[in-house]
């Protein structure tokens, strides 16, 4: 779609074209009116030069449509000259959740193909809308101006950023009764079946399947040794001290659920206001972080009073509670306290003790997502 609209010269030069015209005619100065007609005239030649199609064809894409927060996210526009004589010259914009990002297009020759790319901001998590983008193509001496459509409008979608940290503390497991355990090798959590080959242990035979397909169907069984991680990410506003800290959070709960779900840990993410619950049994591959990073890129802070998230008994075993410096610690440590291991990471601006202790519950403090990572690394994870 293309739409010609006037410069502001452009109108500068009507408003004064028509009243020299009116007033030559009216004094009877022919000089003046042929000034006003000329400069009408001269912005008729401009609307003129850009109502015609403009000589080039354009092509938008952007790359990729998921991306980490700070991430690299590229647009690209291509453009081939269709005019056999003339240069052409444009000045293109794109929008990018609802705010301007100018591209630098340079001087298209004749015949000639460009490819230009620009960064697309990534600072913001969430669903971005990018586009549309829209090209302006100047006319004669900047009189007038065709602004043209191209691309459609994309979604990218921003999730929050994946920081290095190593995992989780080995061999803790809670067992049925609530009883703290360390089992080195069985489990009993059935979490897959394939076919058996020489050397299994019969045992492990599902006998069911095997009799329902005619083919022998050993059991795969939940390592007790790997622990359970389940995370509570505190979103409610009034729990941070400042705006970003929320974001620091986040990434916290993203890093740490990444890890346990690329080490075949069975993770559960859960928020205090219950926006996002997501469960991911043992063995899941690192594809499956994606619909936690989904999740959490969609998460909007809560308003109103924070409340506890109370978790099952199933879930207690490593217990990672994230919030910021004005949550209710207390409730928080309670319930990181029910976990064989409790852990409390707290975003805070002011934080001076960076690891220490309350009971049996680890207490982490950092200002920066970064910081609390690596307290983690140093005090829980072994």
């Amino acid at each position: 779609m293309t739409s010609v609209r006037l410069t502001a010269r452009g109108w500068g030069a009507v408003l004064v074209g028509v009243p020299l015209v009116g007033l030559g005619l009216w004094w009877r100065y022919p000089g003046v009116a042929g000034m006003g007609v000329a400069l009408l005239a001269l912005v008729a030649a401009g609307v003129v030069s850009v109502l015609s199609r403009a000589p080039v064809a354009p092509k938008r894409t952007v790359r990729p449509r998921t991306v980490q927060r700070l991430g690299a996210c590229t647009g690209v526009v291509e453009l081939t000259g269709t005019s056999r004589r003339f240069p052409v010259v444009f000045d293109a914009t794109d929008e990018v959740a609802g705010e301007p990002v100018p591209v630098d297009i340079p001087l298209l020759a004749p015949r000639q193909r460009v490819k230009v790319e620009y960064p697309i901001p990534t600072h913001t998590r969430g669903l971005l809308r990018v586009g549309p983008l829209t090209m302006s193509r100047r006319g004669l001496v900047g009189l007038a101006h065709a602004r043209t459509v191209v691309g459609d409008v994309v979604e990218v979608r921003v999730v929050p950023r994946v920081l290095p940290v190593r995992g989780l503390p080995g061999g803790v497991r809670r067992g049925h009764v609530g009883a703290d355990e360390r089992v080195e090798r069985g489990g009993t959590d059935l979490v897959g079946l394939r076919e058996y080959v020489p050397g299994d242990d019969l045992r492990r035979l599902h006998w069911a399947t095997s009799a329902r397909t005619g083919t022998l169907m050993i059991r795969e069984d939940a390592d007790p040794a790997r622990p359970h991680l389940a995370v509570v990410l505190d979103d409610h506003v009034g729990s941070y001290a400042e705006a970003g800290d929320l974001e620091d959070a986040v990434e916290v709960a993203a890093s740490l659920v990444t890890v346990a779900i690329a080490e075949g840990h069975p993770v559960r993410l859960v928020s205090s206001s219950g926006a996002v619950d997501v469960e991911l049994p043992a063995g899941a591959v690192d594809a499956d972080a994606s619909a936690v990073l989904a999740a959490l890129a969609d998460l909007k802070a809560a308003e109103g009073p924070a409340a506890s998230r109370t978790l099952p008994i199933r879930d207690l075993d490593v217990v990672a509670v994230v919030c910021g410096s004005r949550a209710d610690l207390p409730a928080l440590m309670l319930e990181a306290g029910r976990a064989s291991v409790g852990v409390v990471l707290t975003v805070d601006p002011a934080a001076v003790q960076p690891i220490s202790a309350v009971g049996s519950v680890v207490v982490l403090r950092n200002a920066k997502a970064e910081g609390l990572l690596d307290a983690w690394n140093t005090a829980v994870s072994r």
